[in-house]
């Protein structure tokens, strides 16, 4: 096959705060012929996630972008073309495709998605790594929700954030509390996801919102945000209480100096626990994880509500705005 012409937004300065154009180029090339090994895959959607802004800085905990190079990103999209046994053209795949139309990458990297399960924008969403498996592991392994908690999500509108509510009601919390940063945003946790309250943490106080809908307190906090969100639950855990720390997004933008909590000593006053974790760390159970969210999704108990832009150009952009909160359920691009 002739080979086609790959367009790709590549890293050309690291930012410093909030990307901006001058940070990036817009670059058209052929794609490179095949070696063993490989396959050409065609990028469909990919998926707008938070640890991208982290890949901009040097020295990233997530695999860095190299000046030069196309930046990280979670796609989906069809096989043009293999040189590997195992992958086929007309295949769809899931990987690390990159913010370009065309990957050329080891059949390794790629998993062979089963349309048969869910449709493949879905595992990018509800049954996807970084939100679906992100949101599951957080809730059920690491905050061990059970019947009667008391439940809050910070960036509860986001993807991991909107599945994680939910994994929290069908794990029997007793109340699911959701902050969001707009009236649109807290009224879609309440009415479309099942939510049982919302604040938004733009018009409303949040810690006297807390009081209000939590006045015995909180049992589980599944944080998103860092910040002061997260110094205002710390003031109303209870004894026994389970901080899961998924994400920070508040602080993305100032990785050189960012602020941590300052109400900790409220962890030793109520035997509380507050616990990180990558999706990575439960690699050994992702096959559990993937079959009961695709239980859950076939059923229609989680809802995965999907915001789709255009425009591989658009990247930056399209990263910005998942930034600054400009964005429903789950963030794709369409390449």
């Amino acid at each position: 096959m002739m080979n086609p012409v790959n367009r790709k937004v590549v890293l050309v300065s690291r930012p410093t705060g909030r990307p901006d154009e001058s940070n990036f180029a817009f670059v058209e090339e052929a794609v490179t012929p095949l070696v063993d090994g490989q396959v050409l895959v065609a990028v469909d959607l990919l998926g707008i996630d938070a640890f991208i802004r982290t890949t901009l800085d040097e020295g990233s905990f997530h695999r860095g972008a190299r000046l030069g190079g196309v930046i990280p990103a979670l796609g989906v999209g069809e096989v043009l073309d293999s040189r590997d046994a195992g992958l086929t053209a007309g295949d769809k795949v899931f990987g690390p495709l990159g913010s370009q139309t065309h990957a050329v990458m080891p059949a390794a990297a790629l998993r062979k998605l089963d349309t048969g399960i869910a449709p493949v924008n879905a595992w990018l969403g509800a049954l996807g790594l970084t939100t679906g498996l992100t949101a599951y592991f957080g809730i059920v392994d690491v905050g061990r929700v059970k019947k009667g908690d008391t439940v809050v999500v910070s960036g509860a509108a986001g993807a991991v954030g909107s599945i994680a509510g939910q994994i929290a009601r069908l794990s029997g919390a007793d109340k699911v509390i959701g902050i969001a940063g707009g009236r649109h945003k807290t009224t879609f946790l309440v009415d479309e996801l099942g939510f049982d309250a919302a604040i938004d943490y733009r018009t409303e106080n949040v810690g006297a919102r807390l009081d209000e809908l939590a006045p015995n307190g909180i049992d589980v906090f599944f944080d998103n945000v860092g910040g002061e969100i997260l110094d205002d639950v710390l003031m109303r855990i209870v004894e026994g209480s389970r901080i899961v720390i998924c994400g920070a997004i508040s602080q993305y933008e100032k990785m050189d100096d960012v602020r941590g909590p300052r109400n900790y000593l409220k962890l030793a006053e109520r035997h509380a626990t507050m616990e990180g974790f990558a999706v990575f760390h439960f690699a050994a159970h992702y096959a559990r994880a993937e079959a009961q969210l695709a239980q859950w999704y076939r059923n229609g108990d989680i809802v995965m509500r999907e915001q789709i832009e255009r425009g591989v150009e658009n990247f930056p952009a399209v990263m910005n705005m998942l930034m600054t909160g400009a964005h429903h359920g789950k963030l794709l691009l369409k390449v």
